[in-house]
Parts: C-alpha cells; sequence; structure tokens
C-alpha cells in the first residue's frame, strides 16, 4: 500500500513515539561538550562563525544595538541551523519542516518588537508607515500597504524556513522511492543526484538559518 508523501513529516511516522520534538533540543546536550573538550579545529572554526555574526548582527542593530542583543539572535541562528541539519539525517524528525516551531519563533520576536517600539518610540513607528517622499495623494495606500507588510512579517519568516525545509526534503523521498523501480544503471545516477541534492540541502540548511536571524535583526533594528 502507498503510503502519503507528507508522511515523513508526521512525528507519529518515524518512530511511533509523542517525543520528537526533544530532538530541538538536542543541541543543548552537544554545545556544552564543546567548551569541555580540548580545542580543537571544530571549535575554532565554529568560534570564528560566531565572531563574525557578532559584527555583522552589531553593524546591522546600529548604536541603539549592544553586545547582549546579538547573542540572542547568534542563539536563534545556531538553534535553526543545528535543527535544519539534524533533520538531513536518517530517522530524525525535522522539526523546522513545521510551523508549529518556526512560527513559535517568529511571532513572539515579532510581537516583542512591536510592543517596544510602539510603547518607547510611537512617533517613529507612525512615521515608518509613511515612507520618505511619498506623495500627499499615496499617503494612506501606503499606510495600509506598509501595515499590512508589517503584518505578515512573522508569518513569512516561518513560511520561508517550512517551504525550503519541506522542499529539499520531498525531493530526497521522491528520488528514494523511485530507486527500486529502476535498473542497476540508473541507480547509480540516481545516488549521485541523491548526494548532489544532499549537498545543496546542506547549503540551504545554513542559508535558511542566516536568513531567519539577519531578517530578525533588521526588523529588530527598525522598532530603534
Amino acid at each position: 500500500m502507498m503510503t502519503n508523501l507528507f508522511s515523513v513529516f508526521d512525528p507519529s511516522a518515524i518512530f511511533n513515539l509523542s517525543l520528537n520534538w526533544l530532538s530541538t533540543l538536542l543541541g543543548l546536550l552537544m554545545i556544552q561538550s564543546i567548551y569541555w573538550l580540548m580545542p580543537s579545529r571544530f571549535n575554532i572554526f565554529w568560534n570564528s562563525i560566531l565572531q563574525t555574526l557578532h559584527k555583522e548582527f552589531k553593524t546591522l542593530l546600529g548604536p541603539s544595538g549592544h553586545n547582549g542583543s546579538t547573542f540572542i539572535f547568534i542563539s536563534l541562528f545556531s538553534l535553526i541551523l543545528f535543527n535544519n541539519f539534524m533533520g538531513l539525517f536518517p530517522y530524525i524528525f525535522t522539526s523546522t519542516s513545521h510551523l508549529t516551531l518556526t512560527l513559535s519563533l517568529a511571532l513572539p520576536l515579532w510581537l516583542c518588537f512591536m510592543l517596544y517600539g510602539w510603547i518607547n518610540h510611537t512617533q517613529h513607528m507612525f512615521a515608518h508607515l509613511v515612507p520618505q517622499g511619498t506623495p500627499a495623494v499615496l499617503m494612506t495606500f501606503m499606510v495600509c500597504i506598509e501595515t499590512i507588510s508589517n503584518v505578515i512579517r512573522p508569518g513569512t519568516l516561518a513560511v520561508r524556513l517550512t517551504a525550503n525545509m519541506i522542499a529539499g526534503h520531498l525531493l530526497l523521498t521522491l528520488l528514494g522511492n523511485t530507486g527500486p523501480s529502476m535498473s542497476y544503471f540508473l541507480v547509480t545516477f540516481l545516488l549521485i543526484a541523491q548526494i548532489a541534492l544532499l549537498v545543496l540541502e546542506s547549503a540551504v540548511a545554513m542559508i535558511q538559518s542566516y536568513v531567519f536571524a539577519v531578517l530578525s535583526t533588521l526588523y529588530s533594528s527598525e522598532v530603534n
């Protein structure tokens, strides 16, 4: 009997347990070991990535940002990156392919930014609704457009990450399901295609976690 293609994203379809979401927290067990062990090439490489992100996020936040603000977005980047990579391994639940997780990350951040901006910088938030140089005739329409674009920001953040994770996993699943019905000669090309797609998915995992963190940083800088 043929199963549903999207069943690979179902938590109960992997282990038949309700503890699949705990895979999101597995990074907490591995991050601590980095600081317990002797420095290695991986530790030096990872620390250089974090320092680069710290400098970039500090630049995006501008004068209003301070050193502590960047660690929030660096932690967000690390969490999403870890879960994206964990989902590429067999029999590991991909939590970032569900809106339950991505929207839980994007919506509280956006709400905090909006509450902080409207409470502490009310005039700046009103001025942000009308871009500079907008004709008087179009001001009403620009307020509506800017309001809508602002409201859908957490949704676009969550859907972008979820859609990219689902698309890659679906392609890997489709290629894997067609393997048994192909000849040995074609299976070789299929295996090469799957390896290339897996490398592409690794790049997508890094890029999407970076995009999510950078856009969150930009949304934070707009309310200051």
